[in-house]
């Protein structure tokens, strides 16, 4: 992801809410998304079942012929909590499992309107990108403005010095699925020099040498 050369993307990971929500644009934008991956021939990974956004997203990349993973945990597709997984389904046992495996198994992110499950997994993934787990784009699809205030929050955050100018650069933010693909296929990833100083490959926070502990978290 390094240099000037565009971020090839063969998966890409959606974060939703598993209800349509009260604006009938959030329905329309997971349906467009779902097209454009399919158009692109991008694959999708989320979170499995078939109700709400979720299944928006997912019923229109698949009906678009483009593959589809949904990544669930054991205990919620047995209840039936969510409704049938649409595509190929991985189970998996445990909720930490499952944003793993989606870490896994895609090349980008991108946030659909939703709700807390939705924050906790962008935060999450994001939260890795800042410690240099991965570096992967995240996206948020500002669909009628529903982040407006979540990205005041993360300027604020910024401004107070909570958050590191490397790390707030870590979302990406668009109004259409089009340009939201398209930013993260031009992502260039951007090391924040404390955070590529740990060492993730022994399974912990090991440091390549003398490390700086000013790492806002």
């Amino acid at each position: 992801m390094e240099g000037n050369s565009a971020y090839q993307i063969k998966s890409i990971c959606v974060f939703c809410g598993s209800n349509p929500g009260k604006n009938t644009k959030f329905v329309e934008a997971a349906n467009n998304l779902g097209k454009v991956l399919a158009k692109r021939k991008s694959h999708l990974v989320y979170g499995g079942g078939s109700l709400g956004l979720m299944g928006c997203v997912s019923t229109a990349t698949n009906v678009g012929r483009s593959q589809v993973l949904g990544i669930i945990p054991t205990a919620l597709a047995e209840g039936n909590f969510v409704g049938k997984t649409v595509g190929k389904e991985l189970r998996v046992p445990t909720m930490q499992d499952r944003i793993s495996k989606m870490l896994d198994n895609s090349d980008a992110f991108i946030a659909l309107p939703g709700g807390i499950g939705t924050l906790e997994e962008n935060f999450q993934i994001a939260s890795w990108a800042q410690l240099n787990i991965h570096h992967k784009p995240i996206g948020l699809l500002n669909v009628d403005g529903f982040f407006n205030q979540l990205l005041s929050f993360l300027d604020q955050a910024g401004e107070e010095n909570f958050i590191p100018h490397s790390a707030r650069q870590i979302f990406i933010s668009a109004s259409t699925a089009e340009e939201m693909v398209d930013k993260l296929e031009d992502f260039v990833y951007k090391p924040d020099l404390v955070a590529a100083q740990i060492d993730w490959s022994k399974g912990n926070s090991s440091k390549k040498g003398k490390m700086n502990l000013s790492l806002h978290l």
